[in-house]
């Protein structure tokens, strides 16, 4: 196979090596039924020569930026300890790097890659992410971006930016998706060992303070409710089981889950039910019932919103 979609990594100077392997990873793993990979993947430099990672340690690809005309999509890997972070401006080679991608090319950043996009003025008047802990940085740099530090990453057509490090996983997957498919998408996960889809945003993720295991934590009431998800369990059944007003369950809970409890439910039957899924033979019905879907309608509505495919497409592909 020749004709494949061409993905071109830039790695800048302080550039993260998890964010530069992940892209390459992910879009090598995506593959047809037959196996055939469906990504050329290049890693390029502005200049061509090595970049010392924020490890300590160079990287010296094969390429510099004449292949970045070449790309379909334009990756740009995660940085630090560069001027776009700490000043919002880019040196004059990274800036001509991103001025050769071809019109029509998809770009991507992964976590702080956000900052060289937005220094070129890529994203002023667009929404975008980046990892929260740099999210009020990002704001005070770039006032003219729409920030989104609550998702995992933003879709805006051409332009696709994730939050840090693992989001930058789910961002290649989502560009899989919309390349190839559902099912090539899940095929790729599955080969990278990987969630094909995750639930939530980075919300989840921010630190916080651990609420100590007291008497208030809700944390006895989610061990119920985990083995309850067949019942009907609404936010009162919840509060009452927790022996707390609503109002007050669900700021705890949101304190120490960083979701509201109806988030966090259904993020556990939709997860109990792929694993339904993939371990027992169980009809589709069953599988609603017993998650806390109670109809196959339901059950199928709910994962297709969620990753994007239906009961028997996921059984397929992921039964063990």
């Amino acid at each position: 196979m020749t004709d494949r979609h061409h993905v071109v990594i830039l790695a800048l100077d302080g550039v993260v090596p998890f964010d530069l392997g992940t892209a390459t990873q992910i879009f090598l793993a995506a593959r047809d039924s037959a196996g055939n990979r469906l990504y050329q993947v290049t890693v390029c430099t502005p200049d061509g020569g090595a970049v010392r990672t924020e490890l300590g340690f160079a990287i010296v690809p094969d390429h510099g930026p004449e292949v970045i005309p070449t790309a379909d999509t334009l990756v740009v890997a995660g940085v630090h300890g560069t001027a776009a972070l700490s000043a919002g401006v880019n040196d004059a080679a990274v800036t001509a790097a991103l001025a050769a991608r071809r019109p029509g090319a998809r770009l991507m950043s992964i976590c702080t890659g956000a900052f060289v996009l937005a220094a070129a003025g890529l994203l002023d008047g667009r929404p975008a992410t980046t990892h929260w802990f740099w999210a009020d940085t990002f704001r005070e740099l770039f006032p003219s971006v729409a920030l989104r530090p609550d998702v995992l990453f933003v879709d805006d057509g051409d332009i696709l930016t994730s939050a840090g490090v693992g989001a930058g996983i789910d961002l290649c997957l989502h560009a899989v998706r919309q390349d190839f498919g559902s099912d090539v998408a899940n095929r790729t996960a599955r080969r990278c060992v990987v969630p094909p889809w995750r639930d939530g945003g980075q919300s989840q993720f921010i630190e916080r303070p651990v609420p100590s295991p007291t008497d208030t934590s809700t944390a006895t009431t989610r061990a119920w409710a985990m083995a309850s998800l067949h019942e009907p369990l609404d936010l009162r059944t919840l509060a009452r089981h927790a022996k707390m007003s609503v109002r007050t369950f669900t700021r705890r809970f949101r304190e120490e889950t960083g979701v509201s409890p109806a988030e966090w439910l259904a993020r556990q039957r939709v997860e109990h039910a792929r694993k339904l899924l993939e371990t027992t033979d169980l009809p589709i019905d069953a599988v609603a019932r017993q998650a806390g879907f109670g109809t196959a309608v339901s059950l199928r509505q709910r994962l297709h919103a969620t990753i994007g495919v239906a009961p028997s497409a996921y059984r397929r592909t992921f039964r063990i």
